[in-house]
């Protein structure tokens, strides 16, 4: 008979070994839980990207704040705490962040709540004068300028001031598991640094309160907004993993109109613009949101630059820009979009390669309602490419350029020049990432 520490002993291995196939059957590309060669948990907080997963893998890598002293790792759970933490945009130490529950980014440095009138105080903004100021019917088609202008300028960089986030180069923000950790309200801003990771955070209710209206835009002019929920200018070696995005309490929907056009308070969930390189955005939930993710701020964006993996992330309840992608390298693979119409969100289209944009989009996985067309999940101006194969649209195997190009006069180019390489934990089939994806996506993964 074995002693009663041979079978201790035997239990722990039995119990490390379940432990260790939980976490390859929940996608170890990013680690629901990280071992090492003695099974012993790595501390996510720590972790690195693994080697070959996606574009922010190549050359140095990311490693975030994974050489942070006891000094710059931090527990926070305000917003003035999470200021403080942060520290000066230009210190490149490496630093922890462990956010605790949710922080509220419209509140002071004691915590009490602000208001869009809070940020108008002082300005001499109001929104019936701005309306008075600009209606078309007398102002015409020239963008706004004048005092109401200045006024709307001056009171929407006053809120930015407090909602805006600087991340550091060297960086990890990370949400406390079983915390329900994430920031409301606010914009991490990656501008101009290197190697910074963000996982498992809810990054929800990020809003202008004061658009702008510009007549300009569109046949029929736009409302248009500022902040965008994790923002990357210039950055490079980024990695946004297990977190969840979401325009959650108010949608859409709820807004009012003003000139014949919705009063628009949501920009961006994740944008990837002015040269930002090598990130790679997985295991994350996009839902309830519009304009989603736009890499490349415009045609003129870094030529050489916006190489970004995206892969098993789910996407459901978004209308465009999943994402809109021009110049760049972009490769796609094992995503989920789900494009039945949520909370009003109604999906116009997926992916828009343009501006000579080389997508690779292989084996992800769409959700088409009754009635939906295959030919309307893909977007382009004739001159962006999308390539690849495997991909599925329920349940059966489609080329979604064929059927995109058959019913548009503007092509999408079929060839690319370049091959993906950086690629760990693809899936050559999608069949059942719809399931897998379920559980193992999103901020709250994480343990």
């Amino acid at each position: 008979m074995a002693s009663a520490s041979h079978r201790r002993s035997l239990r722990k291995r039995r119990a490390l070994a379940v432990s260790a196939a939980a976490v390859v059957a929940a996608g170890a590309g990013a680690g629901v839980l990280a071992m090492n060669a003695n099974a012993e948990a790595v501390d996510l907080y720590h972790q690195a990207l693994p080697a070959k997963d996606g574009w922010a893998a190549s050359g140095t890598g990311t490693t975030g704040g994974a050489k942070a002293d006891s000094a710059h790792t931090f527990t926070v759970s305000t917003r003035a705490q999470l200021v403080k933490a942060l520290g000066s945009a230009s210190d490149a130490t490496p630093r922890i962040i462990k956010i605790k529950g949710t922080i509220d980014a419209n509140t002071d440095d004691s915590g009490k709540k602000l208001t869009c009138a809070d940020y108008a105080s002082g300005t001499g903004y109001s929104l019936a004068a701005y309306l008075k100021a600009y209606d078309p019917a007398t102002w015409g088609k020239k963008a706004p300028s004048g005092p109401q202008e200045n006024a709307r300028a001056a009171a929407q960089a006053k809120q930015g001031k407090n909602i805006v986030f600087k991340v550091p180069a060297n960086t990890t923000l990370m949400g406390v598991p079983g915390t329900g950790a994430g920031i409301k309200g606010g914009s991490l801003q990656v501008k101009g640094v290197d190697n910074v990771i963000v996982r498992n955070l809810t990054l929800s209710a990020t809003e202008d309160c004061f658009p702008q209206w510009d007549p300009t835009d569109g046949s029929s002019g736009e409302w248009n907004s500022a902040y965008d929920s994790v923002t990357l200018r210039g950055a490079t070696h980024v990695w946004i993993d297990h977190n969840t995005f979401s325009d959650a309490p108010f949608f859409d929907s709820a807004e009012k109109s003003y000139f014949g056009r919705k009063y628009q308070i949501h920009d961006g969930a994740v944008d990837i613009t002015n040269g930002s390189d090598l990130v790679t955005v997985e295991r994350n939930q996009f839902t309830n949101h519009d304009k989603t993710m736009l890499i490349g701020s415009s045609d003129t964006d870094s030529t050489g630059k916006l190489r970004v993996t995206l892969h098993h992330n789910v996407w459901k309840g978004i209308v465009q820009r999943a994402p809109l992608a021009r110049i760049g390298q972009i490769h796609l693979y094992n995503n989920v979009y789900d494009t039945t119409t949520l909370n009003g969100y109604a999906p116009k289209y997926s992916i828009d390669s343009r501006a000579k944009a080389q997508v690779v989009a292989e084996h992800n996985h769409w959700i088409l309602p009754a009635g939906g067309k295959a030919a309307k999940l893909l977007s382009g101006d004739g001159t962006g490419s999308v390539v690849g194969s495997g991909n599925l649209v329920n349940g059966t195997q489609t080329d979604l350029v064929a059927a995109y190009n058959a019913a548009n006069s503007k092509k999408i180019k079929t060839t690319v020049n370049w091959t993906p390489s950086l690629t760990a934990g693809l899936q050559t089939s999608a069949k059942n990432l719809p399931t897998e994806l379920a559980s193992t996506t999103g901020a709250g993964v994480l343990s």
